[in-house]
């Protein structure tokens, strides 16, 4: 059921995310297809300047040449236009996988700790029925049942379902590429949390990180934001 419910508010939060990169590439492709335009229209300028230089007034020239220098200046501006798109691309799917992760770590704890609740209460009905076998008067050791045997010989479920540490992200080869967040600027791994602040700098915080266990209820500030909020 909780699988469900995750994955239900994941396809929610992703349900725009195709229209909106179509619209980013086609915004991408149409500031290319532009580039190419005025790089055709610097390279006529170019050659009409070298085949006339020498016909031409010292006015004509400094104007023929400004003009080369406003395309060349176009294109530029088309070209940042176009980075600036790819890093708002990248950030828009970055976002959703950091959720994602953050998601699949909440689940795997959630998941643990019902596990961790089912291992106790079978031990206690273990421990209930060895007692009355033993008012029975009943030979042998409930230890040296199948299902004890079995429950003793199998990986501890701590172990089968170890959360994530710090220390073991930190020793991951890390993409040189891939952004850093939070006050220990690392890249995002385990359960993370987001400033309410859409102004905050940093944005995703590791739960360590910032003395959290759990997510709050309501909104939540970083400790820089908090900081700040309380200056005004």
């Amino acid at each position: 059921m909780a699988t469900a419910i995750y994955l239900e508010h994941y396809l929610d939060s992703i349900e725009n995310l195709p229209c909106e990169l179509q619209r980013n590439f086609t915004l991408m492709r149409d500031l290319d297809n532009r580039t190419e335009e005025k790089k055709g229209e610097i390279d006529k300028l170019a050659e009409e300047y070298i085949a006339n230089v020498k016909n031409l007034a010292s006015e004509q020239r400094v104007e023929h040449l400004q003009k080369i220098q406003n395309a060349y200046s176009k294109c530029k501006e088309f070209s940042d236009d176009k980075v600036q798109l790819a890093m708002q691309t990248y950030e828009m799917v970055d976002k959703h996988i950091r959720r994602l992760d953050a998601d699949l770590a909440r689940f795997e704890n959630e998941l643990k700790e019902k596990l961790e609740v089912s291992y106790d209460s079978t031990e206690g009905r273990a421990l209930k029925k060895k007692r009355g076998s033993r008012g029975r008067g009943r030979k042998g050791s409930d230890e040296d049942s199948p299902r004890k045997k079995k429950m003793k010989n199998s990986p501890d479920l701590s172990d089968a379902l170890l959360p994530m540490q710090p220390s073991d992200v930190l020793d991951m080869p890390v993409d040189p590429n891939e952004p850093t967040y939070c006050l220990c600027h690392q890249v995002s791994y385990g359960e993370m949390i987001g400033c309410d602040n859409p102004d905050c700098p940093i944005e995703w915080f590791h739960f360590a990180c910032v003395d959290l266990a759990t997510k709050p209820k309501g909104k939540w500030f970083c400790p820089r934001c908090t900081q700040d909020r309380k200056k005004k």
